[in-house]
């Protein structure tokens, strides 16, 4: 089994959706036995372009020596401990990523005032970052800093308190954030490192997982505008499926309308749609009214064969160009991926991007890694805050944006990026959709949990197991039932 974070991109190792009959064994029991044989694998973002355009050509601003330079600091460390301070960062990128991030250190490095000098190293994935991260806590040997999902910060964090609450370097009136910095990240983002009254991270990317929907093709199928309810968008499934079954080849004819995707995200913004979630006070529940509704949607969509599944998930990028379904699903940064499809199909189709729509609201969930500070020496973790404090600048997120695809985390860089944004429309699109978004539960057992729904979403569409019994059953409610059952052996 191929446990993967649902965290951006294209090459995160994606479960095979096949529609081939399966023995009638329940999803519980078959995410037990293969939870005990998981090994930790690729789960990261790597864009698939170089490192070009102006902002990785952009030459690089010196940090600033303090935010105000005249204000005492509160933090108590004298700037001459700083020179010269070696800080380690150890974070789960590899390719482009990796690369664009050492940029940044080198720069960094040469430029700050203090002669801080950081160190980075790749631990090629979130898995493996998540395990050494946690090892090395065990022992004097853990970095200083950690490039990680906020749910890892809470799981570093307990029991020992080994993660650097930052709400004295962001508050401090010498080098931490003025009140327009932090205005100026969306708080969507900046929420998302909160737990309780301390503050556990900063955002180091941000992203989401979006619908993508076939401008043209609906236009020619009667549909002028964009599916904001689920019964539009059944309508519109429902009609591009329709002219599947006119044509002659015969296997095309479960094709057409939503291509289904299972990743965690994808699960967790149909369920926002539906008026869900799986938060619960400080656990989970996933058998409720509203989340019923949410998978009997989706199932009988699929049961209509209004929605269907690729065998080949690495097709679906030219599936959506070629007009074998009407929507898609694709993250931020895979839009770029989506764009070469259309242009190696010769098809000049218009596209978007669309949250999920539910009965009189949408869904979308915002998810991705965060700088969290571990426990050291008073001066290193200044050193540390002055380097995440320093990666926050507009600049740098420019530089993000162009290389990756991106949110950025800053409003700022936008002015940035209008040729970006203008080059690039469902990207420019899909920000502005941002003020739907929400987050993803803030829990230590998020990491384990997550995987359990994005399995357990996928089992729902596998076929000849609805008239099984409950506990084998892929019948909403039943589906929703074990997530329950599963939930409480995870956390406890």
């Amino acid at each position: 089994m191929s446990i993967r974070h649902d965290f951006p991109k294209a090459t995160v190792q994606r479960r095979t959706k096949a529609t081939t009959k399966v023995a009638p064994t329940s999803f519980l029991i078959a995410f037990l036995i293969a939870l005990t044989a998981c090994q930790p694998v690729e789960a990261h973002l790597t864009a698939t372009s170089p490192v070009t355009g102006t902002a990785a050509t952009r030459t690089a601003t010196t940090p600033e020596a303090t935010s105000t330079p005249d204000v005492a600091s509160k933090i108590g460390v004298k700037e001459d401990a700083l020179k010269g301070l070696q800080i380690q960062v150890w974070h789960p990128w590899f390719g482009v990523e990796a690369n664009l991030f050492q940029s940044q250190v080198d720069d960094f490095n040469k430029t700050n005032s203090w002669g801080i000098q950081i160190q980075a190293a790749s631990q090629l994935n979130y898995n493996e970052l998540l395990q050494n991260v946690g090892t090395s806590l065990l022992s004097s040997n853990n970095p200083q800093l950690a490039v990680g999902l906020p749910e890892y910060a809470l799981y570093w964090n307990s029991p020992d308190g080994s993660v650097v609450d930052l709400t004295s370097y962001v508050n401090d009136p010498r080098y931490g954030l003025s009140d327009g910095v932090v205005k100026d990240i969306p708080s969507v983002f900046w929420k998302q490192d909160e737990a309780g009254s301390e503050r556990l991270g900063i955002p180091a990317e941000r992203s989401a997982r979006f619908l993508v929907y076939n401008e043209s093709w609906a236009r020619e199928l009667g549909f002028h505008a964009a599916p904001v309810t689920a019964e539009e968008f059944r309508q519109q499934a429902c009609a591009a499926h329709a002219t599947m079954l006119k044509d002659k080849p015969k296997t095309n004819d479960a094709m057409g309308g939503w291509l289904v995707d299972t990743q965690t995200t994808t699960a967790l913004s149909w369920m926002s749609a539906f008026g869900g979630g799986v938060s619960n006070g400080n656990g989970y529940r996933f058998l409720t009214p509203n989340n019923v509704d949410a998978f009997i949607f989706l199932k009988q969509l699929y049961n209509d064969q209004c929605a269907w599944t690729i065998s080949d998930p690495t097709g679906t990028y030219d599936a959506f160009a070629t007009r074998k379904a009407l929507f898609s699903t694709a993250s931020l940064e895979e839009l770029t991926d989506q764009a070469r499809a259309f242009g190696a199909a010769n098809n000049a189709d218009e596209w978007t991007v669309l949250t999920y729509p539910g009965f009189d609201q949408s869904g979308l969930t915002i998810y991705g890694s965060s700088y969290i500070m571990l426990r050291s020496s008073p001066e290193k973790q200044l050193a540390a805050w002055l380097f995440m404090r320093w990666m926050l600048s507009p600049e740098n997120q420019a530089k993000w944006v162009e290389a990756l695809g991106l949110f950025p985390l800053r409003a700022s860089s936008l002015d940035m990026l209008k040729d970006y944004g203008n080059s690039h429309p469902q990207w420019k699109t899909a920000v502005g959709l941002l003020p739907n978004a929400q987050t993803q539960p803030q829990a230590a057992s998020w990491h384990k949990v997550q995987i359990m729904l994005s399995d357990g979403f996928a089992y729902m569409f596998r076929t000849g197991l609805d008239n099984l019994p409950a506990f084998a059953s892929n019948q909403p409610a039943a589906v929703l039932s074990q997530m329950d059952t599963l939930t409480r052996e995870l956390t406890k």
